[in-house]
């Protein structure tokens, strides 16, 4: 089963007004490969991913993408330059700050997840 490629995707409708925790566990070891994030507007959205209780990211200061054009991590985008490793049962955490700390907020936010199997 090594190898499998799946995405999940998380979308809110709307413009939010606060932050955003998404919080998911997987069923098997895997590796996250590809990070898709956008607002359907130019808007100040970061995006933070990484594991619960750990002081290190997958993915830092993602800076969303704007009027429906993703923002897109590949390996070298990812914190230490490597595919993350997440083992199965793993606490995995999407932060969203909705408006960069004061700017303008994000609206129908889709974020997509790549990863493989193993």
């Amino acid at each position: 089963m090594a190898d499998r490629v799946y995405t999940l995707s998380f979308h809110t409708p709307g413009t939010l007004a606060a932050n955003q925790t998404i919080t998911f566990t997987t069923p098997f070891d895997c590796q996250l490969i590809h990070v898709s994030a956008n607002g359907s507007n130019a808007n100040n959205c970061i995006i933070d991913i990484g594991y619960i209780g750990a002081l290190e990211a997958y993915v830092a200061n993602l800076d969303c993408g704007d009027s429906d054009t993703p923002a897109t991590v590949t390996r070298t985008s990812f914190v230490g330059s490597q595919y993350p490793h997440i083992a199965a049962g793993t606490k995995v955490n999407i932060g969203v700050d909705y408006d960069g700390a004061g700017g303008t907020a994000v609206q129908n936010l889709t974020i997509v997840l790549t990863f493989t199997e193993g």
